[in-house]
């Protein structure tokens, strides 16, 4: 069962995402029913570590075993989707992984079907994408040395 919880106000969601870079490129994805891209990544389960949360989410979704190198980033994320208010607290990690891939711009679809769209954008284009947390934009443009506490209201 997946952290996350509704109430009267809203839901509270736990999230991991993963920065996966290659060659001066982030792999970004998005809902096919969206107009806005994120970082790979999903709910973590209950009694789930966060680490092993977000290698389970690489592997359903791409079919692709990922190592964590670190955190990066521990974010409460404040935001309406589809007129409901959210409350998310995610772990942002830097992850790299032995798969032999191509990089290639053009979208993709993962694992789970036509669910998800996968693309693998230029980190100098970031500018140019609708991305979500929108500090990812500026950040990934210039990875911290040490992990970074970040709150982001709408």
């Amino acid at each position: 069962m997946d952290v996350v919880f509704k109430t009267e106000q809203g839901r509270f969601n736990y999230r991991v995402a993963g920065v996966l870079m290659q060659d001066g490129h982030v792999l970004i994805h998005k809902n096919v029913d969206d107009t806005f891209w994120a970082l790979p990544g999903g709910r973590v389960k209950i009694s789930e570590e966060s680490q092993i949360g977000l290698q389970r989410e690489f592997q359903e979704e791409l079919g692709m075993n990922v190592q964590i190198e670190r955190l990066l980033w521990s974010v409460e994320n404040f935001f309406e989707y589809n007129g409901t208010h959210f409350h998310e607290i995610g772990f942002y990690y830097q992850v790299t992984t032995n798969y032999d891939y191509e990089i290639n711009t053009k979208p993709f679809y993962g694992m789970e079907g036509e669910r998800l769209i996968y693309k693998w954008i230029p980190i100098s284009q970031l500018d140019e994408v609708e991305l979500y947390p929108e500090f990812l934009k500026s950040e990934i443009k210039d990875i911290p040395y040490y992990p970074k506490h970040i709150v982001v209201k709408e």
